[in-house]
């Protein structure tokens, strides 16, 4: 296992205002054609506006008032996986409703200007308030309260999803998506996560959806609860028969995936890292897999690379704020090799980096993404 002393912008004092955030390699370069799709990768949810305190010492106290050092608020919801793919270099595309107030106006800023993500699929609700999460950070914990109201009923563009090489969906058990099967008649390859099951029912007949995915990524407890075993690497092999690509994710073990297509498996054991904040982290996970299946890489690499870029956001406080782009990626791979006593064949599962990653830094890091007060102007 490697052991890496490079935090990605660690503690509150990185909360601070910032410039758009271009990613600095295209992983798909080689690849990309005239006939290609418009979009590397579509999505579609609910947006909303992430309040991050940190620096907090303790949890709330009821009847008391609390101080954070630190502050930061960014698109949050489906935008932390639009996000974590965009910095990665994937050309990405959103569908969601964006409220008509100033937190849906610095939202949509914030994703189209910030982060060069498409949002021609998107439109502004009149009269319709962004939902709002405000996240506490204390004590490597988190507390988070929630308020939104679903919106009008003809949200944008799940019927008609554009061409595009991958989609990510959210599956809901009992509940199917019209926009998945269209976008996979349209060769668009669809990759799955779920959410927690709130019936109990844990029926794999339930993600109807899952018949039009390529790849489906649970975690451990997800994927063990579905196939009724004991074992993730078990219940990894047991998803074959619903799915050609089964990813479990084992939390500080790691991740399994194994592909019935080419009977191919792999295992990658985890980073060591202080972990501040897991939010977005699962996000940031399914984006880097994406990342590499799209890029052609070999299993392994795809999972050794999800890993990483999730090892690294849980160094950072918030959703879409922690996900990483290749210069923190760069500047792990480059730390990590200089501290002694390293495990080489550990270095060598992450030597695909060095033809990726920039061979300096270009920029400084880490990055400052947040923006502290919602209404400040970004500086010329």
């Amino acid at each position: 296992m490697i052991a890496s002393s490079a935090s990605v912008g660690k503690g509150p004092s990185h909360l601070g205002a910032a410039g758009p955030c271009q990613a600095q390699v295209d992983p798909l370069a080689a690849l990309r054609t005239p006939d290609d799709p418009p979009w590397d990768v579509y999505l579609t949810g609910t947006v909303f506006l992430d309040i991050i305190f940190t620096g907090l010492d303790s949890a709330p106290v009821r009847g008391t008032e609390s101080w954070a050092r630190g502050m930061g608020s960014s698109p949050g919801g489906v935008a932390n996986m639009a996000t974590a793919l965009a910095r990665l270099g994937l050309r990405t595309s959103l569908a969601a409703a964006f409220g008509s107030d100033h937190y849906g106006e610095y939202c949509w800023d914030a994703l189209a200007q910030g982060e060069g993500i498409d949002l021609s699929p998107s439109r502004t609700v009149a009269g319709w308030h962004s939902p709002v999460t405000v996240s506490m950070a204390y004590e490597g914990e988190r507390t988070m309260v929630s308020h939104g109201h679903e919106p009008p009923p003809e949200e944008p563009a799940p019927d008609c999803p554009p061409r595009a090489r991958a989609a990510v969906a959210s599956l809901v058990p009992g509940k199917r998506a019209p926009w998945i099967a269209q976008a996979a008649s349209k060769g668009t390859r669809v990759f799955a996560d779920v959410g927690w099951d709130d019936t109990g029912a844990w029926d794999l007949a339930g993600l109807a959806d899952l018949e039009h995915c390529e790849a489906f990524l649970p975690n451990a407890e997800e994927a063990m609860r579905y196939t009724r075993t004991s074992c993730p690497r078990e219940a990894a092999h047991a998803l074959l028969d619903h799915v050609p690509l089964a990813v479990v994710t084992l939390g500080a073990e790691g991740a399994y995936a194994v592909d019935r297509r080419t009977g191919e498996s792999a295992e990658v054991p985890a980073i060591a890292v202080e972990a501040l904040d897991p939010t977005g982290a699962g996000d940031v996970f399914v984006a880097g897999f994406v990342t590499g299946t799209l890029a052609g890489w070999p299993l392994a690499d795809r999972l050794a690379f999800a890993g990483l870029t999730a090892a690294l956001s849980v160094q950072e406080f918030g959703g879409s704020l922690s996900a990483p782009g290749w210069s923190e990626i760069g500047a792990w791979w480059r730390k990590v090799q200089s501290l002694p006593g390293q495990d080489p064949e550990a270095l060598r599962r992450y030597g695909f980096l060095a033809e990726l990653v920039p061979t300096e830094q270009a920029r400084p890091w880490p990055l400052r993404r947040a923006v502290p007060t919602i209404g400040f102007r970004r500086s010329a």
